[in-house]
């Protein structure tokens, strides 16, 4: 069975395609801001113009625009595809990009841009089950937080600033995918945001 994954919760643009577990084709830009125009284009550029079987979709939390965008653009394809569309976390590829590492740490926390000042943070055991809650949290509570090993977009931002451990820098990347645990994924993705939106609703009269 062939796959199509995709992510676009961070500054990556992120695309893979699958057969079984297998790495077909992938890509993978580092756009900061932009996935709107570059996400179809580049799942456009992958073999057989990234026909899959199935969708699996990262599903943030990260960027807003960014995770909305991938969101929709794989419930799109999978009305089109009938293909069925699975989500997981984008804060759980960050570790499966890093499984070697948290393996031999015995577990690590991810640490990633939240907006705002805040920090996405989430523990993951050696297995890269989440032995933790994901919290937005402003840099000086989750510095509070022991795990040795960081990974991430913030990971060297945070060990410099708790001042002990060991960072990776990571980004999302698709091709991670195979290092997921199967309970990663879960049916009927949304968004998950991690925080309150930004936008207040208006006062009724």
């Amino acid at each position: 069975m062939r796959t199509l994954v995709i992510d676009s919760a961070s500054e990556a643009c992120s695309v893979a395609l699958f057969d079984a577990d297998e790495l077909a084709d992938h890509r993978h830009e580092v756009i900061g801001r932009g996935h709107a125009e570059r996400l179809v284009p580049l799942i456009a550029e992958l073999a057989d113009g990234g026909r899959a079987d199935a969708i699996a979709i990262g599903c943030g939390p990260g960027s807003f625009a960014g995770v909305r965008i991938g969101v929709a653009a794989a419930r799109a394809l999978g009305l089109g595809w009938q293909a069925p569309v699975r989500g997981f976390s984008t804060l759980a590829l960050v570790a499966a990009g890093a499984a070697d590492a948290i393996l031999d740490a015995d577990g690590g926390l991810v640490a990633m841009e939240g907006g705002h000042g805040q920090w996405f943070v989430q523990s993951f055991a050696a297995d890269l089950a989440p032995r933790g809650e994901l919290q937005s949290l402003y840099p000086d509570a989750a510095v509070e937080l022991d795990d040795a090993l960081v990974v991430g977009n913030r990971a060297e931002a945070f060990v410099g600033r708790r001042g002990a451990g060991r960072a990776l820098a990571v980004l999302p990347d698709a091709r991670s995918f195979a290092r997921l645990p199967t309970a990663a994924l879960f049916d009927d993705p949304s968004p998950i945001y991690g925080r309150a939106p930004d936008a207040k609703p208006m006062a009724t009269a």
